[in-house]
């Protein structure tokens, strides 16, 4: 997928202008094509999650110089004027698995595919080879005890079907983290577009750069009180904006 820079702007919700002096400092990666600015949206993943890592090009983190959530209301009245992009929505969708036995990543991740892949309509050998596949080309570790797998092309084939399917393994598990520190919790993220995948991964990266958030899912909490939790959470991103 090619994305303009008012694309990338709207997702990380910064001005077209910051995203220039990005580009202008080689901060962010991007190709030209007809002399115009197009970043793929493979790139743009990798790189947002080496952001969160703190591993950007002269440990530049737009985590840090700016809050990054992207909220995007929706237009069409008749959806009800809910969230698109919605974290809260998504997580309602793909459900919580507590206590998740496994004793390492590909154990991990086949066991939460036979259980919640049916129930989103995939299959789960399909599934689990796609996730381990990105695990090849890069951990989705994100530090501090989180991660978030995802398979590397989209899966779901209907618009608002995006799910995430929050896992909190029985024991922490290692998972090729940067930091070191095993990830006691898992967001796997299934998405139906680019835009969709790229918003919610932003999301997931923000709530999780926090230390209350870290915190309260370091808790294994229910899936009533993480829906709670993370429906406050987006009320309050919406007032900030």
């Amino acid at each position: 997928m090619d994305l303009k820079i008012k694309d990338v702007a709207e997702l990380l919700n910064v001005s077209e202008t910051t995203i220039r002096r990005w580009l202008k400092d080689g901060k962010i990666p991007a190709y030209q094509l007809n002399h115009q600015y197009r970043f793929s949206r493979g790139e743009i993943e990798d790189w947002m999650m080496k952001c969160k890592l703190n591993l950007g090009k002269d440990g530049f983190s737009p985590f840090e110089e700016k809050q990054i959530y992207p909220v995007v209301e929706e237009a069409s009245a008749q959806r009800g004027g809910t969230q698109q992009f919605s974290l809260y929505r998504a997580m309602h969708k793909g459900g919580v698995l507590v206590d998740v036995p496994a004793k390492n990543k590909t154990q991990l991740i086949k066991a939460v595919m036979q259980k919640a892949a049916p129930r989103l309509g995939l299959d789960p050998d399909l599934m689990s080879e796609l996730l381990l596949d990105r695990e090849e080309l890069m951990s989705t570790a994100l530090n501090s005890g989180i991660a978030v797998p995802h398979p590397r092309d989209i899966v779901l084939e209907h618009p608002g079907s995006d799910a995430i399917i929050t896992v909190f393994p029985e024991k922490p598990i290692d998972y090729d983290a940067m930091d070191g520190q095993p990830v006691h919790t898992l967001f796997f993220l299934f998405s139906s577009s680019d835009k969709t995948h790229l918003h919610l991964l932003s999301k997931l990266a923000h709530l999780t750069s926090q230390s209350a958030s870290l915190d309260f899912l370091a808790s294994k909490p229910s899936s009533e009180m993480l829906l709670a939790y993370i429906k406050e959470w987006e009320a309050k991103i919406r007032h900030q904006t």
